[in-house]
């Protein structure tokens, strides 16, 4: 590391990891409720588990890129960050607001709005962490160097900040509701992350091929403007079916197709990046993690997006299996990935460890990634069944789900691998090296 204030990412990366272990294990255990009905149905019943599942998920990408930011802004900037003091605050409200919301929802304290359940003082919380953060990040790149990948980077997070603020509209009327509240959902996951997403992987695709900077920056516009003009009016597809006028339905279905652009342009980028580098660098675990994420966000995101957001289809199946195996790859494609890669690359350098576990840790790629994928094509099978009984014959949902029961052992199945890979990979992370295992054990005395 070139900068001391460097080191504040490691404590942002294990709170992070933390909160992905809990949002795994959440996982498991609502996927359990599938084939199980009645499994925890008094004590934390299926939408309690639910929440814990999806807020934890998107509090420990936040979290992460908290962490990034701290990390790859020194170097960007070439100077030192603004405020550790305010970093350290900022974590200890942002972990304490997410663990409050949790025992909240256990006593069932809670909103109702999906993803948005958290308590009105909790979300002010988040709020304030958030602009802790800000401040702290924009102070630094205004004192340093002004590059494309944190003036990137600043605008996803800014974008991020002042979508979440349409949280605290909460109208009465139910179609002005989604209206707004899809400003969150949707401008989140596919408008704004998509440059904070850009930006980390820029940054890694410097560190890791050594290609010029102006190259990498050139692809990064390109993307940016992609993103930002398909992600916006994108937003439109999920405005079919809630009340909205009758042009969304051409809007959104032109602008989902555009919306597959941005994610086919960054495996172009990092795959020509790759070759034309030539490099072979030494933390191969990463650039196996910053492949991938390019890769999974594709199919995930947007071939997986682009098969169920055209109007006409969606008409049948919104609501269905096959959103949720839309929602599960995209989100582990375009931002576990994502995280996870940066996470790889970052680590050793904050730990100085070195070597560390890549055989290990690249093992945990094959088995998340397999078991994602395993479990994406089994959810968009039990999705087309259940568009077929429930759409077009017409049967009731309840009556379907014994029909899909098959689809849901499956898809619990690929759930328990998972977990195995998610633990695989925070031993590969934070766990002792091979170097210090084998110190350790010539240390100990000989057994009698």
């Amino acid at each position: 590391m070139k900068y001391q204030t460097q080191k504040l990412a490691y404590p942002y990366f294990v709170a992070a990891l933390a909160l992905f272990l809990v949002q795994v294990v959440a996982g498991v255990l609502a996927g359990s409720v599938y084939v199980f009905p009645n499994f925890l149905s008094e004590s934390a019943p299926f939408h309690i588990i639910r929440m814990i599942h999806t807020n934890a998920l998107l509090v420990w990408l936040l979290l992460g890129y908290f962490g990034a930011s701290y990390f790859l802004i020194p170097e960007e900037s070439e100077h030192e960050i603004h405020s550790p003091r305010v970093a350290w605050w900022q974590l200890g409200i942002f972990v304490f607001a997410a663990l409050a919301a949790v025992v909240g929802y256990l006593f069932r304290v809670h909103e109702g709005r999906e993803f948005l359940e958290q308590p009105l003082w909790i979300k002010i919380l988040l709020v304030v962490a958030f602009l802790l953060f800000l401040y702290n990040v924009t102070m630094t790149v205004l004192k340093g160097r002004k590059t494309v990948v944190s003036t990137v980077l600043l605008l996803g997070l800014w974008g991020a900040a002042l979508f979440f603020l349409f949280a605290f509209y909460n109208p009465s009327n139910l179609s002005l509701d989604k209206l707004y509240w899809w400003w969150v959902v949707h401008v989140w996951v596919e408008g704004v992350w998509e440059l904070i997403m850009a930006s980390m992987l820029a940054f890694l695709l410097i560190k890791l091929t050594g290609v010029d900077r102006e190259v990498i920056e050139k692809w990064l516009y390109v993307i940016v403007g992609l993103a930002l003009f398909s992600g916006l009016l994108g937003t439109g597809h999920h405005y079919y079916w809630i009340g909205t006028p009758g042009y969304w339905q051409w809007v959104g279905s032109v602008f989902s197709v555009l919306e597959v652009l941005p994610f086919f342009a960054m495996v172009l980028w990092a795959f020509y990046l790759v070759y034309r580098s030539g490099r072979d660098h030494p933390n191969k675990a990463a650039m196996l993690w910053s492949l991938g994420c390019p890769v999974m966000a594709f199919f995930g995101a947007g071939v997986w997006g682009l098969m169920h957001t055209i109007a006409p289809i969606n008409f049948y199946s919104h609501g269905t299996q096959v959103t949720a195996a839309h929602g599960h790859l995209a989100f582990y494609g375009a931002y576990v990935m994502l995280n996870l890669a940066f996470f790889t690359y970052a680590l050793p350098a904050l730990r100085g460890l070195q070597p560390f576990n890549q055989i290990l840790n690249m093992w945990s790629f094959w088995i998340m990634t397999s078991a994602m994928a395993f479990m994406t094509f089994t959810l968009t099978f039990a999705g087309v069944v259940q568009t077929h009984l429930q759409r077009v014959l017409g049967m009731g949902y309840m009556e379907i789900q014994d029909q899909l029961s098959f689809f849901y052992w499956l898809r619990l199945g690929a759930g328990v691998v998972f977990l195995i890979g998610a633990l695989l990979y925070l031993l590969a992370a934070l766990g002792p090296v091979r170097d210090q295992m084998m110190a350790s054990l010539k240390t100990q005395p000989a057994a009698k």
